[in-house]
């Protein structure tokens, strides 16, 4: 029978460590704060929303939100998202994607500086988590993958680590992250032939394709490590993940669950990156 490893212990030590290094920044007068901007009423948009403006409150962080309309022009964007990269007292932006269709990455993604850019969408954060280069901000979700395999004590050093996802959101960092580990990683995709037998040979298997209960237990190898990133609302409400958590549960060796697994480290990662682009601000 498998272990369920869940998020909220991982999410608690980091929150702790993020407490202590804000206490001690507002008592030399450095006031973190955070910026979410968000285009749209997108349920996850949403639901994430409001889990990280929880957690900074938790963690004593000003943030503030920026909602904009979904019919936005790219260029009434582009000056609202200078505003706030402009503003001095903002440490750190959280801009949610995907942007609407209307609305060209490549027009913008330069515009939050890197040192602001806490969720990795600047090219140059993302060429550091290519490099390995660790003065950058790699995504929040894949760095919360890591943490909950770092927390848990799963050996990644040498193991075979199949990921199931290519977005330049999480299937992609995740693998470098899991690379910079000294795992040898492959990554598989929706298209990907004979799917079921590369997973099955995972060690540690991270499920981000985005398609609710795709893992099933012909997925998984005895005992494996099953990470799962997906996020997956249904008409009703009801959030699901990519893995099929009970049929893969006897089979695995530790999996977690969604929700209660991944998306609850990952308000905390934010939070831990928001500190690290304020110590940075000290220094620039």
């Amino acid at each position: 029978m498998g272990k369920l490893i869940k998020g909220k212990p991982v999410a608690d030590a980091i929150t702790l460590e993020v407490k202590k290094d804000v206490e001690h920044l507002k008592q030399n007068n450095i006031f973190p704060k955070l910026k979410i901007v968000r285009i749209g009423e997108r349920e996850d948009d949403i639901a994430y929303e409001r889990a990280a403006l929880k957690r900074m409150q938790t963690c004593d962080i000003a943030c503030e939100v920026v909602a904009l309309p979904a019919e936005i022009s790219q260029e009434d964007f582009i000056l609202k998202l200078k505003s706030v990269n402009d503003d001095k007292t903002v440490h750190g932006i959280l801009l949610f994607r995907p942007l609407p269709k209307h609305i060209d990455e490549d027009k913008v993604k330069y515009i939050i500086n890197a040192e602001k850019d806490i969720d990795c969408f600047n090219p140059i954060n993302v060429s550091k988590v290519m490099e390995g280069d660790e003065t950058g901000f790699s995504p929040c979700t894949p760095t919360a993958s890591m943490e909950i395999l770092k927390y848990y004590n799963v050996e990644i050093r040498g193991k075979l680590a199949v990921v199931v996802g290519r977005s330049m959101v999480v299937g992609k960092p995740l693998s470098m992250l899991l690379l910079k580990e000294d795992a040898t990683v492959l990554m598989c995709h929706s298209k990907t032939e004979n799917l079921k037998e590369l997973t099955s040979k995972a060690d540690i298997l991270i499920a981000a394709v985005g398609k609710a209960k795709m893992i099933t237990k012909d997925y998984i190898k005895q005992g494996s490590t099953v990470i799962d990133v997906g996020i997956n609302i249904e008409q009703d409400g009801n959030l699901f993940g990519d893995v099929n958590t009970d049929d893969c549960l006897e089979k695995s060796g530790l999996i977690t669950p969604v929700p209660l697994g991944v998306g609850s480290v990952t308000t905390a990662v934010l939070a831990k990156h928001l500190v690290k682009a304020t110590k940075l601000s000290i220094l620039y």
